[in-house]
Formats: structure tokens, sequence, C-alpha cells
């Protein structure tokens, strides 16, 4: 749900409307756009937009439609119907088995805007929601009267309620809950001729039943429809049905008619709605049962010397009080520990570790968490198979084994090269006690087929992700997937389980579900579909198929064997990531860019809510362009650049936050870079890249220079000639520069006493515009025993032009600043930055411009100013007082992504500050976005979340390390006057 989003900065990204529509489907979209209030996108980029999900399937739909409200869907619908084309309702779109894809669809992206929570009703235990409401945002909601809503899907912080009904979503703690069609009480739907049905619990053959059958309505035909189907199918659904708990393959036939808490018989077509991928019909209002949430809960991990002998102690973890008991393998282990990122979760696990199993208790079954977890100790390591336990009772130690549990796919997905773990055939589910034979003789299918695959997920459940590593752009790697999926779905209907226990049929799985359900059943489910879609409209090819038209799960591949893309010259260094065209593929379409309220990324889809602006709409974009799917000429086009790349603020959250590390700062400066060298660079491009000039310049006219751009009608002008908003405060400039003050001073710690010797880097902004923090550095460093020295024969970092694309420049100031610092390095020198960007600049994108060991060797010795602080544990030895003063602590966009952030909120701490560190995203402002008049609202509607995290904060005072930052937030009515940087803030207490 999009918070404090205003209308202006909403519009400024909305820009489908303004784009052709496709011309095969324009009378489609004309018709839908006379009928519908929210917004119909049929152009090129909406196609390639929603042509995709979190699986590997790829489709171009004729267009999407953001419906506003229930009467526009139903227009849809019947539109579409009229113009005999295909219905999906979509979420996230963060499947994994191709269920929101299909060719010349209409899709409904009902995340955009039906998204509310209607009601909670906390002493029944129950709440009403629009299909759009993300479910973290329904459980923060719900938690204030101690609910939740019981499956938690992984991917919970973007998936949607709506999209879990459809497609009967669940996570790790099904063992405990179960999965989503036992939390689905009535749903409002739109059927396939328009026409809008509740479902809710009817008893069978009362006055109610006879009422609803008695009708001359589709929804007559359709209960008697259903009813006839499952009695006449009852001794099949007894035998086919497996008893598990999870299975979301097929239909829910055996859970459509059941006995309720009252002792009657009754039909609810809501069951049967869950897991039906909007085949049957677009659920557009649920009523769902919540839980109690627990108070607390304690884990215990278990580690095995052999992957089989972990899975043979899951039915004996089950006989004990849990709520989950999760399988982790060596792979992921390896993986993690070889990962920057995840490294520091893997490290408490011993290295003869196969395989883990963790366990967790939760407070409403277990009331003493060391006994039990003593109970479960002395029966697998004592007298089990395992080697070794790590207990975990405090919330911070519990979120790192999750950390390292949820790690298993981004590790595995970033993998070098085309082979990847992808997922066709990862959640099939058997009884938990015949898990550990089902897993040997799937190895012995991996092994007949020349490859391999990782071991983790929701053992407890009898569901293992088991993705095979395979090349989908390869024939044989196609005909490999189909061939390993035939014969592990011999082995699931061996031992009675399911295809799919998570993910869902989509077009991975279909064609399948004749194998598991046999023929009368599969005949029923045709029958079915016919009742509800007469003409088999409603996400065709999905749970059920025609005989003359079977899906095949080889169709429609995103990576196909006539899938090729183009490797482009590039002025920045890609071999780390693979290549250019590598680093765009890494995405995968799940879809977490688009979470709301933890991390950094996507800050401008938080903002807008609109596909296009998050991680995955522009990698998508990009992908098209390099495969030829769109002109590649289109991705130097102004439409392009404005569209995809301009609205990428550059913050580089995505390196760090998205499952795969899709660097798209990185990818948008390389195509920036490539279309001036096409097109030239702008009159504001230049000056912003090259705004240090203008800031000496500035610096040494002040306070003339500050005069002037006062003066009535300046920022006006400003607007018109270079496009800088007229509304934004511009900054002033010191009249003394860092530089020169620090020329004027002695060094109150030579470089023959000192222990350190620290060379402070001028960064434009603290040199010209605000010195404070850097004189606070200075003090501060000294104070610490360290000499310090800002030079003067050092270049501007080259982070303006690099966030400009203008990399020729970059890479001329990093080549004058790497060979000054290596001068000072090889003499024991270290590089300090006051600004987090300029750091993170010396740290990252030099070795992308100047790639080299002299460049590794500057990376390894530059720091941020508290960075630098905390890594050598300086603080300790600062006079410090202990201040009065609370600190809400707003981070750098660059430093999260570099895994550095967390160093200002310890010094702060050592420091003698109550630190509140904000989980927020990018201020908005990331340099010179927010100067840029086009860009403004969008700016401060993404600086509006920020604001909203400080106005939580019980903190007395905000601190913040980024010039811009300081900016936006000083823009705001949160605070009188621009924060301090941190430093200042250690200073003040220094200085006492």
């Amino acid at each position: 749900m999009t918070q404090n989003m205003s209308a202006d900065g909403q519009q400024a990204a909305r820009t489908g409307s303004l784009r052709d529509d496709a011309e095969e489907y324009a009378e489609l979209a004309s018709d839908l756009r006379a009928a519908v209030d929210g917004e119909v996108k049929f152009d090129e980029y909406a196609q390639v937009l929603y042509a995709t999900d979190g699986s590997i399937y790829q489709a171009r739909p004729a267009g999407a439609v953001e419906p506003r409200h229930v009467e526009d869907v139903q227009a849809a619908v019947r539109i579409a119907a009229d113009h005999d084309v295909p219905i999906i309702a979509r979420g996230a779109g963060s499947s994994l088995g191709g269920q929101t894809v299909g060719p010349g669809c209409v899709v409904l992206d009902m995340s955009t805007h039906m998204d509310d929570i209607v009601e909670i009703r906390p002493d029944e235990k129950r709440a009403v929601v629009q299909p759009g409401v993300v479910q973290d945002e329904f459980d923060a909601a719900a938690a204030k009267y101690g609910l939740k809503f019981a499956p938690d899907p992984a991917s919970s912080n973007r998936a949607t309620i709506g999209g879990g009904i459809g497609n009967n979503s669940t996570g790790a703690h099904s063992v405990r809950y179960g999965i989503t069609d036992a939390y689905t009480e009535r749903l409002k739907v739109v059927l396939a001729d328009g026409t809008l049905m509740e479902t809710r619990e009817v008893v069978l053959d009362s006055d109610e039943w006879d009422d609803i059958v008695g009708a001359d309505t589709r929804e007559a035909e359709i209960y008697e429809t259903v009813r006839e189907l499952v009695e006449s199918n009852e001794a099949e659904i007894d035998e086919r049905y497996p008893n598990l708990k999870r299975n979301v393959s097929g239909y829910n036939l055996q859970k459509v008619i059941y006995e309720n808490d009252e002792g009657e018989e009754v039909i609810n077509l809501s069951k049967l709605f869950v897991g039906a991928e909007s085949t049957l019909g677009v659920v557009v209002e649920a009523e769902i049962s919540l839980v109690t949430k627990p108070e607390s809960t304690a884990l215990a991990l278990y580690c095995f010397t052999d992957l089989i002998e972990a899975l043979e102690a899951v039915p004996r973890a089950l006989e004990h009080d849990v709520s989950a008991v999760e399988l982790m393998d060596e792979e992921t282990f390896r993986l993690a520990r070889e990962s920057e990122q995840y490294a520091r979760y893997e490290e408490p696990i011993p290295d003869e570790a196969a395989a883990a199993l963790m366990i967790e208790f939760d407070s409403e079954l277990v009331d003493d968490f060391e006994a039990a977890v003593g109970e479960t100790n002395e029966r697998f390591v004592e007298n089990g198979a395992a080697f070794d336990v790590i207990e975990a009772y405090s919330e911070e130690a519990q979120a790192k084994l999750w950390k390292l549990r949820k790690a298993a796919i981004p590790l595995l997905m970033s993998l070098e090269g085309d082979p990847k773990p992808y997922p066709f055939i990862e959640d099939a589910t058997v009884p938990p006690e015949e898990l550990a034979e089902y897993t040997q003789r799937f190895m012995d299918v991996l092994e007949d087929h020349d490859t391999t695959a990782a071991y983790f997920a929701h053992a407890g459940s009898g569901t293992l992700h088991i993705r095979p590593i395979l090349s989908l752009k390869e024939d044989e790697g196609v005909q490999k997937m189909r061939s390993i999926t035939d014969d592990v779905t011999d082995l699931v209907v061996d031992h009675h389980g399911a295809f799919s226990g998570e993910h869902g049929d989509g077009l991975a799985r279909t064609e399948f579900n004749p194998k598991m359900y046999g023929d009368d059943l599969w005949s029923a489910f045709q029958d079915l579909k016919t009742a509800f879609d007469p003409d088999w409209r409603m996400n065709p090819g999905k749970v059920v198929y025609t005989d003359e038209d079977p899906t095949d799960m080889r169709e429609h591949l995103r990576y196909g064997t006539a899938y090729s893309s183009i490797e482009p010259q590039t002025t920045l260094d890609f071999s780390d990531e693979g290549g250019f065209s590598h680093l765009v593929e890494l995405c995968n379409g799940c879809g977490t860019c688009r979470q709301q309220d933890s991390d950094v990324m996507c800050p401008t889809y938080r903002a807008t809510d609109d596909e296009l602006t998050a991680t995955r709409g522009r990698a998508n974009m990009l992908r098209a362009a390099i495969s030829g799917e769109i002109p590649e000429e289109k991705l130097y086009s102004k439409e392009f650049q404005e569209d995809v790349l301009d609205l990428c603020v550059g913050c580089k959250g995505c390196k760090s936050d998205c499952p795969t590390g899709v660097d798209l700062a990185k990818i948008k400066t390389e195509v920036k870079h490539q279309y001036h060298e096409e097109e030239g660079a702008g009159l504001r491009t230049k000056l912003f890249g090259n705004i240090d000039r203008l800031s000496e310049v500035g610096s040494r006219l002040a306070p003339l220079s500050n005069w002037a751009t006062s003066v009535p009608g300046f920022r006006s002008v400003l607007e018109s000639v270079f496009g800088i908003a007229a509304d934004r405060q511009l900054p002033t400039f010191a009249d003394q520069s860092l530089q020169q003050w620090a020329d004027e001073r002695e060094p109150a710690v030579s470089a023959r006493e000192a222990d350190r010797k620290v060379l402070l880097f001028p960064d434009t902004y603290t040199n010209y515009n605000y010195p404070a923090p850097g004189k606070a550095a200075v003090r501060v460093l000294e104070a610490a025993g360290v000499h310090v020295r800002v030079p003067d024969e050092v270049a501007p970092s080259g982070r303006a032009a690099y966030s400009v694309g203008l990399l020729d420049v970059a890479k001329d100031r990093a080549r004058t600043n790497v060979d000054a610092f290596t001068e000072y390095i090889d003499d024991g020198w270290e590089v300090v930055a006051v600004e987090p960007s300029d750091a993170v600049c010396f740290q990252d994108e030099y070795t992308d411009l100047l790639p080299g060991m002299r460049t590794e060797q500057v990376a390894e010795h530059a720091y941020g100013v508290c960075e630098y602080l905390d890594a050598h544990w300086l603080v300790e030895d600062l006079p410090t007082r202990s201040p009065s003063t609370s600190l809400a602590y707003h981070g750098h966009c660059h430093q999260h992504a570099a895994g550095k952030d967390h160093h200002a909120v310890g010094v702060l701490r050592r420091a003698g500050y109550a630190v509140d560190p904000l989980d927020s995203s990018c201020c908005g402002m990331a340099g010179s976005f927010g100067y840029e008049a086009e860009h403004y609202d969008l700016s401060k509607s993404i600086g509006e979340l920020l604001f909203e995290k400080i106005r939580s904060s019980d903190a007395s005072r905000v601190v913040a390390p980024g010039g811009s930052c300081r900016t936006q937030i000083g823009d705001s009515d949160v605070v009188a006057d621009n924060p301090p940087h941190p430093i200042e803030m250690v200073d003040r207490v220094v200085q006492g």
C-alpha cells in the first residue's frame, strides 16, 4: 500500500498512458479506457513489464488494467470477453510456477489500487481485505490486536493476500498452521461473464441452498455442478488426494464440502477458489480468519554430517511441539561462506556440517524453551546423528539463523554463468516420514541426468526445495528439465505426494496433473472449469487444460533455445558480474524490489506503485532491449532514458537488497554514458557532473554568491534555463573551504607521534558548502591520536560525474586520485571520507572505472569516517561524556549497499548516545535527482516515506551522514534546520 504519496509524485512517474497502445490491441484498449476508472496500459513497455513473473516463463500479454474498484474488474472482464481475449489476475507477480504469465491476455494488476484493509474484527479473529493488500502490511495492522494471518510465505514483504489465495500459499510455519485454504472464509469473486458472486458456507439442502439452486443463474449451475462432481467422485477423491499438510496441485475438490463446527454438512466455494490461480474467477474481496501471534520463539539448529541422516530425523522432530522444521544443506553453507553479504550468518556453522535441521518452538505451544530444547538435544545430539546444536533464544540470534535459511535462493540464483538452479519441480511434497527415501531417489534422478541441486526449506511438512541446475538457453537443458520432471513426478506418485506443496501449478506443473489425479478427476477438473468459465477464458492453461490445447512446460520460456542477447562494449568493468548482459539477466522476477517498509530497494516504486519504476521493471525493459524483444536502438532513445532510466535514483539499494544482486545503478550509469556518447550530454548534465567547479567559484565569491541565489526570480530562471526546480532550496556556499581551514591550522597530532595517519578527503559538498562535518572529523580523529591531513592535490571523487553518466570525466578524476592515494597508502596512510557516497565511490565504483591492483589497494584502504573509527576501535580512546540527546539515524543508501551502514550507529552508541537506526529507504534527494524540475515531486514523495519514519521515532534529534539526505530532511517540516552529520555529534561529546 503506497504511503503518503502525493498525486504529483505519482503522476511524475506514471507515464504509461502517454505511450501509444500496441496496434493489435488498440480497439480493446480504447474500449477498456472508456469503461474503467483505473489505468489502462497497452503500450509496448506494459507488455514487456507484465510478460514475466517470478518464474522461468515469459509471454507477452495484450496489456494491463489497474482496476480501482469491483466495477472496474467487472467491466474489464466483460470487455475482454467481447474481444475474445483471456484474463489473468495478478498480485505482486512473484509466483514461481508461471501462474501470472499468458500470451495475448489482459492482466488485471490488483496490487496498485485494490489494496485496502476493509476491516479487522479482533473479537472474531476475522478480517476483510481487498486482494492487493501486501501480507506484511496486513500483519503489521493485525499485530496491534495480537493477531496475524497464519500462512507466511517467504515473499510476504511484497506478496499480496489475493495472490496468496490464488496460489494457496504457505510458508515455513505450515507445520503449525497449514495453508491458506484453512483461513479463507468468504470471498467476493467476479466470474467469467462479469457477474459478482459471494461465496460462504452454505448448509447443504437448507433453505438457503434451495434458494440458490432454484434460481436461473450461473451461480445455481455452479453450485449444482460442484456438488455433483464431489459426490460422484468421492471414492477417487479419497484415493487420489494425498494426506498432507500441503497440497496445492489441482482444484480443492477434497475441501469444498465438509462438516462445520456445528456439525452441519456445508459447501463453501471459497475453498475452491483458493489455489485456482484465477482460472475460475477474479477474487475482489476476501474475509479471512486470523490466529494469535506468539509472544516469543526459540530456535535450535542441529548439525549433521550427512543430508539423509538429517532428513531421517524429521519425523522424530515432529513428535515434539514444534512450529517449524527447516532444512539447509552444505551447498547453502558454502555459498554463504563465500558471500560478503551472508558470511557473517554462516559463521557459527561447523565446517563439517553437511546439513542442518532448524527447529522452532513458540510460546503458545511450549512454556519452557530451554527445557524443550534440552529434550531435542538429548534426542538428536546425545542419542542421535546430530553432532552439534546452535541454540538461539534472543530475537537477534534467531533473526540471523532465519536470514541464513532464507539466503538459499538468492545465493543459488547468483551462480555465475547460464546454468542456474531453476524452479520447476522444486516444491514437490511427500509424507515427512518418507522424505529421506524420496530425497535419495531424487538424487539418483539428478545423477542420471548429469546434474546437481541444493536441498533446503520446509522439511517438517515434507516439502524440500530442490532446484536442478540447468541451462535453459540450450535445447539439452530444456529437454532435461522435462525429463527430470517426468521422473520426479513418478517418484512423488510412488510416495502418494503432491507435485506442488507450495508454489502451485502454473505453466510449470499443470501438464502433470493428470498423472497425479487420474482420468476421472482430470475430467472432473475440466467439467468444473467449464461450469465456472464456459469459454475457458480465465487464465487458460493453468491447473487444467483442454485436450485440444495441452499445456507444455517447455513453452513460453523466458530463456529458451531461441533466446540470445547482445554483449555491448562497456566503459565500466562488468567482469565480476559475468558481463553486462549477465547482470541484467540476474533479475529472476521475484519482486523483492516491491517491498514497501524495510531495507532501501526500491524507493521510486514505493512512491509510485508503478511496476516500471521497480528494479524488476527496469531490468525487464533492459533485457528486452539487449535480447531484441524491443529494438536495440530504443535503449538509447530519449523515451527509454526518461521513462525507464531517469527515474532510477542510483541509490544502489538493489545491489544489496535484491536477492540476486542486480546492480541497476551501475547498469543505468553505463547506459546513460552510451546515450551521452550517441546524443551528447545536456547542459544540466554537464553542470551537475562538474558541480565541483561551480561550488569552488561559489565559495570564493561567498557571501556574494549566496546573496545572488536569493534574488527574487533567480530560481525561476534556473528552472527555465537549466531545469533546476524553483521550489528546491539551493545550498549555500562557505566563505572558507575545508581545505583553507586545514591549511591555516597546525595539526594537533603530528605524523611522528601518531599511531595512524589519515588523508581526509575534501569532498565537494563538505569542502565548499558545509565544512562543519569535515572540521568535526579532523578534531575527532586527532582526539583519537590520528594525524590528519586534508590534501589539495586531489581531484573531486568523480561521484557526481559518475551519477549522471559522464564516465570519461569520472574516470579521469579516479585516475588522478588513485595516483595520489597510492603514494600515501604506500607510506602507511589511509583514506577517509566524510561524505558516504565518496567513500563508497573509492571502495566500489573506482574498481569498475579503473580495474587493477592499485585501485583494489585504494578500495581496501578507503573508509567513511565513522567506518574508520569503528573498524579500528578508536572510539574507546576518545574522551567522551554521556549526552542526554537521543538520535534517530538515517543511514546512507550507498553505505547500506556496501554493508557498511552499521558503523555510524556503533560509533554513536559508544560515544554515549541512545540511537534509533531508522529502517528507511533512500531520502529521495539522491544527489542531483531532487534538484531536477521534472523529478522534484517524486523526490519529495520518496522523502515523505522517510519523514514518516522520523515522525514515528522517539528520538529527540535526527542525524544523517549524507549531504543530500541532510538537505532533503532540512527542506521538510520534520526538523527546523538541516540535521547534523553523525561525526558532528561525536565531536560535541569529545569537545565537552
